[in-house]
């Protein structure tokens, strides 16, 4: 059995985050309960976060492992964790999306090139963080699986 890098259990609706760090330790434990990522790749995610920040703009950030934390991922994935009421990924910049990701080998290259085309429109990520529904949210990352 495969398990997909993306499904509806991977997407949390409506999460309230305090801090840059609280989203990620979050992020990261999804990637953990859904059996892609050992529990230790989030400090992984953490230390990568301290050498460069995951906001990419357009109110997204993508934390993921550092380049060592690879044979920490069991298999690809992704966690979607959307957030309405933002969360400061340091120097103002707001986060209402984060998309957790774990490759395995170059696979993360694949999946970072499938959410940045989406993301890249201001109105997908708006449409992304109002959607009611985790499959409305999971429509929008068809291509990814």
């Amino acid at each position: 059995m495969t398990v997909e890098i993306l499904s509806v259990d991977n997407i949390v609706l409506n999460k309230g985050l305090a801090t840059k760090e609280e989203a990620i330790r979050f992020t990261g434990q999804i990637l953990v309960e859904e059996g892609y990522v050992e529990p230790s790749y989030i400090e992984k995610m953490l230390e990568r976060e301290a050498m460069t920040s995951t906001y990419m703009g357009n109110f997204v950030a993508i934390p993921h492992g550092t380049d060592d934390a690879k044979e920490q991922v069991k298999t690809s994935g992704i966690a979607i964790i959307q957030v309405p009421g933002g969360v400061d990924f340091g120097d103002g910049n707001i986060v209402k999306l984060i998309f957790g990701i774990a490759g395995k080998g170059d696979e993360h290259l694949d999946i970072l090139s499938n959410i940045a085309i989406v993301v890249s429109e201001e109105e997908n990520v708006e449409a992304i963080v109002k959607a009611s529904s985790k499959e409305d949210i999971l429509a929008f990352f068809e291509g990814v699986n």
